[in-house]
């Protein structure tokens, strides 16, 4: 993670995959999504790792195809 990459809140995190918030924290808990940064209570996710999580759906519907 760079220094200056932007960091997501939970339901920017969710509208960027296109779920809903609830159903993002569902996916971070079956290990889906990683787990986030934690900044005191506050829970955050890089950009490129909700990124890699779309490109990893897409390389999975490739290999299904």
């Amino acid at each position: 993670m760079q220094a200056s990459e932007r960091l997501l809140k939970d339901y920017d995190a969710a509208a960027a995959l296109g779920v809903s918030k609830t159903t993002f924290w569902r996916l971070m808990k079956d290990g889906t999504v990683p787990r986030p940064v934690k900044i005191g209570a506050s829970s955050r996710w890089p950009q490129s790792e909700i990124l890699a999580v779309i490109e990893r759906a897409k390389a999975a519907r490739a290999e299904a195809a």
